[in-house]
């Protein structure tokens, strides 16, 4: 049994077959049907999603297969005082896979070491997201033929942003990438991914301040919101909020091949004239993930052998 909690659960080699998967399943959707017919998802949401969470759902639904849980913490005994691991103890009984996410870092993982069934991290705290970088891996892969041989500039958000945290995890694995960090002082990475991922991956990194000084030299531009629910108070929050605006203006100092991505919600960092820009390809993104989680649910639930390593070791 294999878990997904961090984007290097998986080899760069498993990663890359699990993303073909998904371009395969993504122009041959009616050959995967009926893959997951009887079996049955447990969505754990501790956190708000729209995303996510219904893209789970979604996938799912698209196997054949079906889907239960709930989307607070609130609606759940957590809200009683029930601990992960009697929960996922619980679902191990009514499921036969489960996506969790959670506002503290680290609960997916202890879930993972009391279950039963696989578990899949869809979110915790400002740790990881390694379904979103899979995602993020997959939309690049599209769009620009391979992932590699890129400068990807890293928007917004950066120390909290746990996009960001596994996008970075998982690109360093790649030859030729290049990133450049966009982010005011107070939300710059954090430095354990300075000193832990970027440094020893000998991949060159910058950090700057301002997102016009490098445009036209990004291959992709990654923009994050800054988000509202990782300060501690409201008067950061105002001050920051709105460092980094993307508007058609500062776009048209981008490249013609520049792809645009944002894992989503979008508050305001994106002005919405740049949707109608073809480098915008943040909804195509969002759509993407679905494919993504069905080959992701497949792999997980042994129903495509080929695509992960039997010898893999669970988290």
């Amino acid at each position: 049994m294999r878990h997904l909690i961090d984007p290097l659960d998986f080899t760069r080699e498993e990663t890359d077959r699990l993303l073909g998967l998904a371009e395969t399943i993504m122009d041959k959707p009616s050959e995967y049907a009926h893959r997951c017919a009887g079996k049955i998802l447990a969505t754990l949401f501790f956190e708000p999603s729209t995303r996510t969470r219904l893209s789970f759902e979604s996938a799912m639904l698209r196997l054949g297969g079906q889907v239960l849980g709930f989307s607070s913490a609130q609606s759940s005994s957590a809200a009683k005082g029930e601990s992960v691991a009697d929960t996922i103890r619980m679902i191990s009984g009514y499921a036969d896979i489960a996506a969790m996410r959670h506002f503290k870092e680290g609960a997916p993982f202890v879930a993972a070491r009391y279950s039963r069934i696989p578990v899949v991290n869809a979110g915790d705290g400002g740790h990881q997201h390694p379904t979103q970088t899979l995602t993020d891996l997959f939309t690049i892969r599209r769009c620009r033929g391979k992932v590699g041989d890129l400068t990807i500039g890293l928007c917004g958000d950066l120390k909290f942003g746990r996009t960001v945290h596994s996008l970075i995890k998982s690109l360093v694995r790649y030859e030729g990438i290049r990133f450049v960090l966009i982010s005011p002082e107070e939300l710059r990475t954090p430095g354990y991914i300075l000193k832990e991922v970027l440094g020893p991956s000998g991949h060159p990194f910058t950090e700057v301040r301002r997102m016009e000084e490098v445009m036209p030299e990004l291959d992709v531009l990654y923009m994050t919101r800054v988000q509202r629910e990782r300060f501690f108070n409201e008067e950061d929050y105002v001050r920051l909020k709105d460092s980094y605006i993307l508007t058609p203006e500062k776009l048209r100092m981008g490249k013609a091949d520049l792809a645009v991505l944002h894992p989503l919600p979008r508050v305001n960092e994106i002005d919405q004239q740049v949707d109608q820009d073809p480098r915008a390809l943040y909804f195509q993104q969002a759509r993407g993930g679905v494919f993504v989680r069905m080959a992701l649910i497949l792999s997980l639930l042994g129903l495509e052998p080929d695509i992960l390593e039997k010898e893999g070791e669970p988290c």
